[in-house]
């Protein structure tokens, strides 16, 4: 994956399919108050996005939310991302530390929004396209 002003290329693919998630800890604990576990989060988020092939722009991991700002290829669904960034996250804190209460760590649901071009651009941009629009040489 390699990005050329804020274009991404996968083989046969150009994107930019950028997301803001956020969701919180089960019954909004303040779980991640620990220095220590607000670090493992992140490597293990660091992890799962080269292996993935994600990108995260911007974070922020409070004492009982995550803000992700996330590039997603277009091959991954963002519910698939979120399980596994929850899954994989959860798993392994739970294995680490023996601080975080039993059960489920992560509340089931999230917050996404999509980021990228302005509706205005792209209002624009599909308005324009008969000027540059190329003639086709007549067969008859």
């Amino acid at each position: 994956m390699s990005t050329n002003k804020n274009l991404y290329h996968l083989g046969h693919s150009t994107y930019r399919c950028e997301y803001h998630i956020v969701w919180t800890s089960k019954y909004r604990g303040k779980v991640m108050a620990d220095m220590y576990i607000k670090q493992e989060l992140k490597r293990m988020f660091k992890y799962i996005c080269k292996w993935k092939g994600l990108e995260i722009k911007q974070w922020h991991i409070g004492d009982e939310h995550i803000h992700l700002y996330i590039v997603v290829p277009p091959k991954y669904s963002v519910a698939y991302i979120l399980q596994v960034l929850k899954g994989k996250s959860s798993a392994w804190l739970k294995k680490k530390t023996k601080k975080l209460p039993k059960g489920s760590l992560w509340s089931r649901g999230y917050f996404v929004t999509t980021l990228g071009v302005n509706e205005f651009m792209i209002k624009k941009y599909i308005e324009n396209q008969n000027k540059y629009k190329k003639e086709l040489p007549r067969l008859f």
